[in-house]
């Protein structure tokens, strides 16, 4: 029988997703409701997700390779579909954060991607473009599965304190996100500092980058514009930024003072009183 919604499973790694799970769902005999009931989904979602029309998160496809009896398939061809999401020219950027044993990232104004909370997200890809937001911001937030890895990446991130003053969405957002960065205390794996503005002229004035090093593989510096990726794997380029970095490292408010300011900011300028107040 052919399906009205028939898929094509080469035609992308998100078609290929909705071909399987729907052909694993049929051998087990359920309906689309019947899986959903079982997942805590609607039938909807799940008829959407087998016909391309909704991305998968990695929880639904947890459920699903539990349900199905698919030997981990799906949670396995999430993180593709997922990054074939990304706009094109940062995909290049998600394999080199999934591949990297050590991340270290300098940011003036926005919270990295890979420590954004969805309400943060969402208010930051939806400043000027409201669709697909949904999609869009899951598409970001998959990327934080390196995470959760065995032996996850050593991430280390420098922000301005810009970054924490920056209203994003709202008071009640940027409480979230900034408690969300508290979290990682004690955390040696995710480490974030914070570049005071009494630091005064400082290494990273010339903007934010990323820099990633490998087990075997040459180090890549990556920096962006709008719209574009720039990954450079120039040994001098590689030099210069380390540089930077530990210049930037050295002027930043070590780890317990940093989670002291973040607390300060997010108590004084996103509180309970100032909500009431504003």
């Amino acid at each position: 029988m052919t399906h009205i919604n028939a898929l094509d499973p080469g035609a992308s790694p998100l078609d290929f997703y909705g071909f399987e799970l729907r052909r694993h769902r049929e051998v087990a005999g359920l309906t689309q409701r019947q899986l959903g009931d079982i997942l805590n989904y609607t039938g909807s979602l799940v008829g959407q997700i087998e016909t391309a029309r909704k991305l998968p998160t990695q929880e639904f496809s947890e459920r699903a390779d539990i349900a199905l009896g698919t030997g981990g398939l799906l949670s396995r061809l999430v993180g593709l579909v997922m990054r074939t999401q990304l706009p094109a020219w940062f995909q290049q950027v998600a394999e080199l954060e999934a591949r990297a044993t050590e991340i270290y990232t300098f940011h003036t104004h926005l919270v990295h991607g890979l420590l954004q909370t969805p309400a943060y997200a969402r208010a930051v890809l939806g400043a000027l473009d409201q669709n697909s937001l949904d999609d869009r911001a899951v598409a970001r937030l998959a990327r934080q599965c390196i995470f959760a890895k065995v032996t996850p990446p050593i991430f280390w991130a420098v922000v301005s304190e810009t970054v924490l003053r920056q209203e994003v969405g709202s008071s009640e957002v940027m409480r979230e996100q900034l408690a969300h960065l508290l979290s990682f205390e004690g955390n040696s794996r995710i480490n974030v500092q914070v570049l005071p503005f009494s630091a005064g002229a400082h290494a990273g004035s010339q903007g934010s980058f990323d820099l990633f090093r490998f087990v075997s593989d040459p180090s890549i510096v990556y920096t962006e514009g709008y719209g574009s990726g720039h990954p450079s794997a120039n040994p001098d380029t590689i030099q210069d930024c380390s540089l930077r970095y530990d210049h930037l490292q050295a002027a930043a408010l070590s780890l317990k003072d940093s989670a002291e300011l973040i607390r300060q900011v997010m108590e004084e300028r996103y509180g309970e009183q100032h909500d009431s107040v504003a």
